[in-house]
Order: structure tokens, then C-alpha cells, then sequence
């Protein structure tokens, strides 16, 4: 559920109007959540995390997991018994959907859920406050066309109180749809084809976050390594060419992105790993399976070798990466055999830390219509093993931290007093004394116990430069 309240920036009285939304889903869609917030902020609107106190509420929807759309119409009929509350007080509450659900399930919301007033798709939600002044009006409102206009560049830029509420560490999409057409995926469908920013709008927008107190900034995108925007000089630039631009800007010390894909990591990138110190040391880099067989009937279009060669490289370059994946259990058709070959590749790499789920059909892709569906108690005990190894090598990789000295971001306080929580530059959360420094201060501790989930660590040293003492993070689900 988002985050904080803030008060709104339009000319309405803010106390009558807030809005209250809940995440569910990728880092895009927190990204998505924080600029609709933003604009409905020019309207009038501040947000809100108590859902009775909201005039608004936004489900801001993905649909990559199992049954997404009947957990929404499940969580959509708990609100309709909100609305009809708080209109026995007089009190008006609209509801909207919006993100992968709204854009998949259109109308069909609408006619299943009657309490819901506007859904909005992931490229129309810059049209949303004008969205919810036409609701307010009485009007059913299905916006899920793709959008001609930049969305970007209609979107207001929020004020650097509430950037700088929001923490230290910020997300920057720069890329949105997908054209690979794997056949378990939603993405280009609901998302739509690939478009990337341009380079002056990313800078504009990173260099409001530096001013705002943000350090780190990670670069989101459906397929982000395919980034391909126009520079200032009118040519076409890659992504590797990006992070050396950003790395510029006074400020942000971390830079991250995520998510790739293999056929788009491409020399200049696994250059700018190895030469760029602000890139952290971390590259999320899915692979789904280990069988040549079944990554072909993913139309993944790289081979379980290919994908090895490219570790191999992106190690030369960088000796320190982490590497991070994704991984599909029980695809149509995959064997016992198959699967053993996606053991294989992950024994070979060795992952810090990595995704894995049992396939789930999504209805509109090739892959609900394949024969030979593998059964769930095959695909839930495969889970299992997979989940086993990965689990090892992700505790592996943090006890062999150990009595190293890292720079730690400070993020935010912990759940203990007297303590601060950190990412270390391969993503893992660091416990720390809050002696060591102040929220956005990079710190140099030394690593002394790996638990489960989180590394603890000693300040060693000095601390680094001043940080923003006050930020907070928001919490999404």
C-alpha cells in the first residue's frame, strides 16, 4: 500500500481530497504508482496509506502471476463495501484500476466489478486526472488505447519534498513494452511494443532526483537493455552510452538497471561494467531454463550455451559481479531431462540470488495454447529442488562476504532501534549500527555475519558525505 501523506499542491482544499493507492507487481508499476500520484497531486490530490480516509483508490495492477485478475476483482469487492460505507456519510469515493489487469481486462472490469468508476491503462495514466474529473462527473471511464502522445512529457515533476520523502534511492524508467514475444509472456500485450525515452528526459529527470537528495538511481525498463533513445548529438545511443551520461550528473553515486535480456547485452554495456565504478557490481539477467529444447519453445531465442558465454564475458570484464536470474519451473513439455539441464546451468553460474516460479498459462499467449502441460505436483516438487539450490548459493555468496569491507548506502532505519539499514553494492540488505552515519551517507563497514536475508555489519572509518537525515521510504506490496 502507498506510502505517505502530502499535502497537495492544487488549488482545492486537499483535506477533502485524497487518494490512497496499492502496488502490486514490478518496480515499474512503483515507479508508475509515484508518478500517478504525482500528477493527481497538481490536482488537488494528496495520498494517503489509511484506504477509509481515501476519495480515490488506485489499484495499480500487474499480471504476471497466477490468477492476478481474480485477486484484483477479489480485493475490488472488499472496496465496494468501503464505498457503500462511506456513502451512507455522504462521502464520494471513486474507484480505478489501472496497470497490466486494467489494460488486459478492459471493459470486462467494469461489467464484473459496477463499483469501479475508471480504468486506465500503463500508457494513458498521464490522462489521469482528467480520467477522474470525468468520473467525478458520473462517467464510466475505460482508457486503455495506446497512447500517441509522450506520456513523460505530460507528466507534472513532483516537488523535491516529496522526492526527497520518498528516500535516498530512486527508480528511472527508461524503457517500457517488449518485442521478444516470449510465449509465456503478457508483457508486449499489455504493455505494447518497445519505446525508449530520450536522453535529455532521462538526464532532466535524474538530475531532479540528484537535486532532491536521491544517490542512487536504478533504470527500469520491460526490456531495458534494449534502450536505444536519441542523444543530444542526434545519434542513437545504447544504453552503456546512458549510464556514462548519468554517472555525470553531480550527486548520484549508484546507478543500477534492471530488467535484460541476453540478446541485448551488448559490448558497449559489458564495457560500461567494467569502467563505470558508479555501476554497481550486480546484473539481474534472466535466463527461464536450462534446456535448449525448452528455451526454444519460450522463444527465447538464445541457447543455454550462448547464455554462458555471455557470463563468462560479463565476468572478464567485471571479476566482482553478482549475477541475479529468473527461472520458469514445469513449461509445456519439459522433461525430467530438461529440467536437469536447468540444474546444470545454474550449478555452472552460481547465482547471488535468483526468482524461480512454476509456469502459470496467460490467457492470449502462445504458451496457454501448447500441448503436454506438465502437472502441478511435477511442477511444485521441480520448484522445490530448483528453489533448494538457489537457496544455497544465495547463502553461499553472502557468507563469502565476510570480513570484507564494502561502501554502504544508508537507506533507511531499521526494525530495531538504533539501527540503519543499507544496500551493499550487490543489492543485499546491510544492518548497521546508526552510529555508522546518516540516512544517505555512503558509509565504509565491514561485513560480520550473514543471516538469511540480510548481511550485519561494523562502521569502519570515517562516514561519507551528508546525507538527507529525514528521508523515509514509501511501502508498497
Amino acid at each position: 500500500m502507498s506510502g505517505k501523506e502530502t499535502p497537495g499542491t492544487g488549488t482545492v482544499d486537499t483535506a477533502t481530497k485524497k487518494v490512497f493507492v496499492k502496488t502490486y507487481g514490478c518496480q515499474m508499476n512503483v515507479y508508475d504508482s509515484q508518478r500517478m500520484t504525482d500528477a493527481l497531486a497538481a490536482d488537488g490530490y494528496c495520498a494517503t496509506d489509511v484506504i477509509e480516509d481515501a476519495d480515490l483508490v488506485l489499484l495499480n495492477t500487474c499480471h504476471i502471476r497466477e490468477k492476478a485478475a481474480e485477486k484484483v476483482y477479489s480485493e475490488l469487492g472488499r472496496i465496494r463495501q468501503l464505498k457503500e460505507e462511506r456513502a451512507k456519510d455522504g462521502r464520494e469515493t471513486l474507484i480505478g484500476v489501472s496497470g497490466c489487469v486494467a489494460q488486459a481486462e478492459g471493459r470486462e472490469i467494469l461489467r464484473r466489478a459496477p463499483a469501479v468508476d475508471l480504468v486506465i491503462g500503463p500508457q494513458t495514466y498521464h490522462r489521469l486526472p482528467a480520467v477522474v474529473k470525468r468520473a467525478r462527473g458520473g462517467e464510466k471511464i475505460v482508457e486503455t488505447e495506446y497512447a500517441i502522445e509522450d506520456k513523460f512529457a505530460h507528466l507534472p515533476h513532483p516537488e523535491g519534498r516529496i522526492v526527497r520523502s520518498r528516500g535516498v534511492t530512486a527508480f528511472l524508467t527508461v524503457q517500457e513494452g517488449c518485442d521478444k514475444f516470449c510465449t509465456f509472456c503478457v508483457v508486449p500485450y499489455t504493455r505494447g511494443a518497445e519505446v525508449s525515452r530520450p536522453v535529455s528526459q532521462i538526464v532532466a529527470e535524474a538530475e531532479r532526483l540528484a537535486a532532491s537528495g536521491v544517490r542512487e538511481v536504478t533504470l527500469l525498463g520491460q526490456n531495458v537493455n534494449a534502450w536505444h533513445g536519441e542523444g543530444a548529438d542526434g545519434r542513437e545511443w545504447g544504453l552503456g552510452e546512458l549510464l556514462f551520461r548519468l554517472a555525470e550528473i553531480p550527486g548520484i553515486d549508484r546507478l543500477r538497471y534492471t530488467t535484460s535480456h541476453p540478446r541485448d547485452m551488448d559490448d558497449a554495456l559489458i564495457a560500461a561494467h567494467r569502467d563505470l565504478d558508479k555501476l554497481m557490481p550486480y546484473l539481474h539477467l534472466p535466463v527461464q531454463a536450462g534446456s535448449d529444447r525448452i528455451l526454444k519453445a519460450m522463444n527465447r531465442r538464445h541457447t543455454a550455451k550462448e547464455y554462458l558465454r555471455l557470463i563468462e564475458r560479463i565476468r572478464a570484464a567485471r571479476p566482482d559481479i553478482a549475477m541475479s536470474g529468473d527461472f520458469i519451473v514445469g513449461f509445456p513439455g519439459e522433461t525430467e531431462e530438461d529440467f536437469a539441464e536447468t540444474m546444470r546451468l545454474v550449478r555452472a553460474v552460481g547465482y547471488a540470488q535468483a526468482f524461480s516460479f512454476k509456469y502459470s498459462p496467460r490467457p492470449g499467449t502462445p504458451g496457454a495454447d501448447m500441448a503436454d502441460h506438465v502437472p502441478e505436483a511435477v511442477k511444485g516438487e521441480r520448484l522445490q529442488r530448483l528453489q533448494a539450490l538457489l537457496t544455497e548459493q544465495q547463502r553461499d555468496f553472502a557468507r563469502s562476504l565476510v570480513g570484507t569491507e564494502i561502501d554502504l548506502l544508508l537507506e533507511k532505519p531499521g526494525r530495531e532501534a538504533g539501527q540503519l539499514v543499507g544496500r551493499s553494492p550487490w543489492l543485499q540488505p546491510v544492518i548497521v549500527d546508526d552510529a555508522a552515519g546518516r540516512i544517505g551517507d555512503i558509509v565504509k563497514v565491514r561485513i560480520t555475519r550473514a543471516g538469511p536475508n540480510s548481511l550485519f555489519a561494523d562502521p569502519v572509518g570515517e562516514i561519507g558525505a551528508p546525507g538527507c537525515a529525514e528521508a523515509t521510504k514509501g511501502v508498497y506490496v
